[in-house]
């Protein structure tokens, strides 16, 4: 089955790239990230991707589209469900390109992160499967967290340290909550918007 991987970043693209290929997907890589801040950011985590499919003998569509207006846009009007919006935007656009390639299914990298709202990454693949007509493959890829990971950090690939977006950005580097007189890092939270990926 041939099937087009949005992809996030070349981490997350480890174990989710071997996880396919194992069922004999024949898969192509699709990079669609105009939520990612600022853009130097948006070009390293490209960089990495690209240089990782090398070694990975991965097909890859690397999109330099960087529609950071109409992102914003998007969440700020999305509000608390600005990652939603994020998730719509890219999807939307990776069903496009398959829809265009004549591929049989589309995923995403998204699944492979333990910080993505997963029910709803599935319920936006599966509407956008239905408009397009093309089957979102929904597979849980967060049982090879730790194995992806590690495979990464092996192979020295480029690891952000939020998860892309300029809100994200803030969460991870912001402010700092006070408690009792006395400045305390602002714990991570397992959110698509907050954490470390």
């Amino acid at each position: 089955m041939k099937v087009l991987l949005h992809i996030c970043c070349a981490p997350c693209t480890v174990y989710t790239l071997a996880a396919l290929r194992a069922e004999g997907a024949d898969v192509t890589g699709f990079f669609h990230n105009p939520n990612i801040h600022p853009y130097t950011e948006f070009r390293k985590r490209q960089e990495a991707l690209v240089q990782y499919g090398r070694v990975a003998l991965l097909p890859l569509i690397a999109d330099d589209a960087y529609d950071i207006d109409g992102f914003l846009r998007a969440a700020v009007a999305a509000g608390k469900d600005r990652c939603l919006a994020c998730y719509g935007m890219r999807l939307t656009a990776a069903f496009e390109k398959a829809a265009a390639l004549g591929v049989e299914a589309v995923t995403t990298t998204l699944l492979y992160s333990i910080y993505q709202k997963h029910e709803a990454i599935a319920q936006i693949g599966g509407e956008l499967s239905a408009r397009y007509g093309l089957p979102f493959l929904y597979r849980d890829f967060r049982q090879g967290w730790k194995e992806g990971r590690d495979e990464a950090a092996r192979l020295g690939i480029y690891r952000q340290a939020y998860c892309g977006c300029i809100f994200s950005e803030y969460e991870r580097f912001g402010p700092k909550e006070k408690t009792g007189g006395k400045a305390t890092e602002k714990p991570l939270q397992k959110t698509a918007g907050g954490g470390k990926r």
